[in-house]
């Protein structure tokens, strides 16, 4: 599936609805990027199938054929960079990378999350927001450094969290807004309004705030 000199890697573990999201933008042709390939760290995963319908190249590196996490993480990268990427995209992508890895990768390499972060690094999210009594929940896209869910954010989604809310229903609508950051995310990566410099993002040539987070959000 290629549109544009920008490439495209993503990394996936499960169902893959937010690699859908990016093939969909990319047919729209509302997200002007090469989308390479897909990979898998587990053979079974719906979103192989998803990569098969759009003629995506898709593969598999079974975490479970190595006991070391770094051979995992070597034939990985091995794997990647036979496509030469602009960005690697973590989406829904559950393992936990080796600092060798994200280092190989930064800059390049961005997660969607599905929390507000800083909040709920981590797992099961909407459990937690629901236990703490927040009001209001969403999702992060943010580029990838050594320290879990913690890089500097490029996008931000909010949703709502409803009384008597199940963390099912959170969950769904979260991957709604997921669906729209993620694409616009890369988009603006891809045309070069968001850059990646000393560790921080830049929006345009100074550093984003978070007025223009929160700026860019209502532009989705």
């Amino acid at each position: 599936m290629q549109h544009a000199e920008f490439n495209l890697v993503v990394l996936i573990s499960g169902n893959g609805s937010n690699l859908q999201a990016i093939i969909d933008a990319i047919q729209a042709q509302t997200l002007p990027v090469s989308l390479r390939a897909v990979i898998s760290d587990r053979p079974g995963a719906f979103g192989l199938a998803r990569a098969a319908e759009a003629r995506i190249p898709a593969h598999v590196v079974d975490y479970r054929q190595f006991p070391q996490r770094e051979d995992f993480d070597k034939a990985l990268m091995q794997q990647i960079d036979a496509y030469s990427p602009d960005l690697v995209v973590l989406a829904g992508f559950m393992r936990i990378l080796t600092t060798d890895f994200v280092e190989h990768y930064l800059g390049k390499m961005i997660n969607v999350h599905p929390s507000l972060l800083p909040k709920y690094q981590g797992l099961n999210t909407h459990q937690r927001v629901l236990d703490a009594g927040e009001q209001i929940h969403g999702a992060s896209v943010h580029y990838v450094t050594p320290e879990l869910d913690s890089g500097p954010l490029i996008l931000q989604g909010e949703v709502p969290v409803f009384p008597d809310e199940s963390a099912k229903s959170l969950q769904q609508r979260v991957h709604a807004i997921e669906h729209k950051i993620l694409p616009a995310a890369i988009r603006l990566i891809a045309t070069g309004q968001v850059t990646f410099r000393k560790h921080r993002v830049y929006y345009g040539d100074k550093p984003m705030e978070k007025f223009q987070l929160d700026a860019l959000a209502k532009q989705l």
